[in-house]
């Protein structure tokens, strides 16, 4: 795909994000863009980057430490782990990433807050919610006893940053078909939000991609991640 292709989908993608903030009274500047960048290559990152985009999640810590080198220049761009994280790769993810949006127990949270403090750091996390309860995917349950663990034990964790929750639904055609997971996590969102817990924020809801992101931004998102619309299908 030619750059001037990858920008003109990117300025698509931020039409298509003005208009469903617009449907539901939302000031679009409340949403951010991420690009996902999963086994796309650096020169195409770069591409992306030249086209106005600075927030980039990356799904593998492996794939990414080759990419790295060869994108120190994008003195701009963050870069988000959004993929399951192991814990024995926690220290290198904290060396690669600006942030960690799938953080999905407590001995992650745990392995996460020990590494950044060694790098006198403070790392933004996200808390990652299996909506759908699908075995297959990681993330806490909305009403797992470890979740609530990680709520009222965030002071044990100074050196984490818990900015709000991400979550990915049951994959659907029906983009309709994600809205009810959606607006689970917001609910969810909402309620802990009411029980103003110390050390816990929830300004970011990351939710929606390629084929449902509008459905999320009515339901409350403030970050969708976006590949395939960007860069076309993926190349595995």
């Amino acid at each position: 795909m030619s750059s001037s292709r990858i920008a003109e989908n990117i300025a698509g993608i931020r039409g298509r994000i003005g208009q469903a903030a617009g449907r539901i009274g939302r000031d679009p500047e409340t949403i951010e863009l991420m690009v996902v960048t999963k086994t796309v290559p650096a020169e195409r990152i770069r591409e992306a980057y030249q086209a106005g985009v600075r927030l980039f999640g990356e799904n593998r810590v492996q794939e990414f430490e080759t990419k790295r080198p060869d994108l120190r220049t994008l003195g701009e761009a963050r870069f988000h782990m959004i993929g399951h994280l192991q814990r024995n790769k926690a220290a290198r993810a904290i060396a690669l990433f600006q942030a960690i949006e799938s953080v999905d127990s407590w001995r992650l949270a745990a392995a996460l807050n020990e590494y950044a403090a060694e790098r006198s750091a403070s790392l933004p996390v996200l808390l990652e919610i299996n909506v759908g309860g699908e075995e297959q995917k990681s993330g806490l349950a909305p009403d797992s006893p470890e979740l609530e663990r990680i709520l009222l034990g965030a002071p044990e964790f100074p050196n984490l940053a818990i900015q709000g929750f991400m979550t990915i639904p049951p994959y659907t055609e029906d983009p309709q078909a994600g809205r009810p997971y959606f607006r689970k996590l917001r609910e969810l969102r909402d309620a802990i939000a009411r029980r103003s817990l110390p050390r816990i924020s929830t300004e970011v809801l990351s939710m929606g991609m390629s084929h449902d992101f509008e459905v999320a931004i009515e339901e409350g998102a403030t970050r969708v991640r976006l590949g395939t619309a960007i860069f076309g299908e993926r190349q595995v």
